[in-house]
């Protein structure tokens, strides 16, 4: 070997192989910790902002959703509300009624979106009523653990929108002991998993489901 062969600064490719090991090893902690952070949030939400915006949108999964967003309607924090990904055949009585609400003073400002069956859809719906009505802020309702991934399919459908997060800690999480129950574990982990996609945009990888 060469004085300037032994002299000479480690390849581009030389360098990528002593990086990938570390890589490796940092990706299983990166993504524990970012689990970690997402199951906090999930729990323990920060507390919404209570301000008028222009709108409230609703993406269905859970009673307490709609129940909330016709609540926050009613209150006059903001003129007009989507449901949306809302059963084909269920009209706004139905869906009050399942939630526990009666929406007969609010009903001529209630949208209702049947079209979606995805998070994605959900958005796609909501920037079609967005831009119907020009809004330009939305309180966004949906369950805690899902508003990660709501909150990053909407931006990218409504980059222009002021977007409030108001999130709803299911019961399915309040419950007695339910960090001991596999099946919450399931939920949050298939749930991270289809942010996870969603951040790399695979979201067409992520199946459909109803949360609850």
């Amino acid at each position: 070997m060469s004085e300037t062969e032994a002299t000479a600064p480690p390849s581009r490719q030389s360098r990528r192989r002593s990086v990938l090991p570390w890589l490796a090893l940092l990706l299983p902690v990166v993504l524990v910790v970012g689990f970690a952070v997402f199951v906090a949030r999930a729990l323990d939400p920060a507390e919404p902002a209570m301000r008028e915006t222009d709108g409230i949108v609703v993406l269905t999964g859970g009673s307490e959703r709609v129940a909330t967003g016709l609540r926050l309607l009613a209150e006059g924090l903001a003129p007009r509300l989507l449901i949306s990904g809302a059963h084909p055949e269920a009209g706004l009585a139905d869906i009050a009624a399942a939630a526990g609400q009666d929406a007969t003073a609010v009903a001529g400002r209630v949208a209702i979106g049947r079209a979606a069956a995805t998070t994605r859809g959900n958005a796609v719906e909501i920037a079609a009523w967005v831009h119907t009505d020009a809004a330009r802020s939305l309180r966004v309702v949906t369950a805690s653990y899902h508003m990660p991934r709501a909150l990053l399919e909407l931006r990218r459908a409504l980059p222009g929108v002021e977007l409030v997060p108001h999130a709803v800690v299911p019961v399915t999480l309040r419950a007695s002991g339910a960090l001991r129950r596999p099946a919450v574990w399931g939920l949050l982990l298939g749930e991270y998993g289809r942010y996870l996609l969603a951040r790399a945009g695979l979201s067409a990888l992520a199946s459909p489901r109803r949360d609850p």
